[in-house]
């Protein structure tokens, strides 16, 4: 507790050192004062003269010397606007390469996306043309024109009427023509009708 009140007391003392008595206080502002309104009024009237106002009371050397700082003004503003547009220039360059690269990279996965779909298909048709091969014959392309037969077909069989399950009727009647087949296929033929 008592360390407390020392800093409090070394604290108040050394404020009030630092506040002058308010009388002598006073007349610095006094004397402060008019000089801080002739500077705010020397300010006042260089802030219109750089906007173009009041140029009339101006004399020769004083107009050149106001060009002279507008010029230097225009010069450190032109140099820094050039540098945020180099600055700007720059972080677009770094977007356009990382965007090319981006587009590159989707490149090559679409062309290796259609790389493998275009082999799945292939093996798929591969697989299905073995498959279909070992059920089917295969397809054989009929010659321009056709030989003509010297003796009629040999037929196997007699025609032969199947009862099944046809287009909803569980009682259909098929009949059917002679058929090149062998019986012990008509059978089998029969059986999955």
């Amino acid at each position: 507790m008592e360390s407390i009140l020392e800093r409090y007391e070394r604290c108040s003392y050394q404020e009030q050192q630092l506040v002058p008595n308010g009388s002598e206080h006073q007349e610095s502002w006094s004397l402060d004062h008019p000089k801080l309104m002739a500077r705010v009024e020397i300010l006042q009237r260089n802030l219109r003269n750089y906007t173009g106002q009041e140029l009339d009371s101006l004399n020769l050397k004083e107009l050149q010397y106001l060009e002279q700082q507008i010029d230097t003004a225009l010069k450190r503003i032109r140099s820094r606007k050039s540098q945020l547009l180099h600055e700007s220039l720059n972080e677009l360059r770094k977007k356009e390469k990382e965007l090319q690269e981006q587009n590159s990279i989707l490149e090559e996965q679409v062309k290796e996306n259609e790389k493998s779909l275009t082999e799945q298909a292939q093996w798929e048709q591969l697989n299905l043309g073995q498959n279909s091969s070992s059920f089917m014959p295969p397809v054989v392309q009929p010659p321009l024109q056709p030989p003509m037969p010297s003796h009629p077909p040999l037929t196997i069989g007699d025609s032969f009427r199947s009862i099944g399950f046809l287009n909803g009727d569980e009682n259909a009647e098929v009949q059917t023509q002679p058929s090149t087949m062998p019986p012990w296929m008509l059978r089998h033929v029969n059986d999955t009708i």
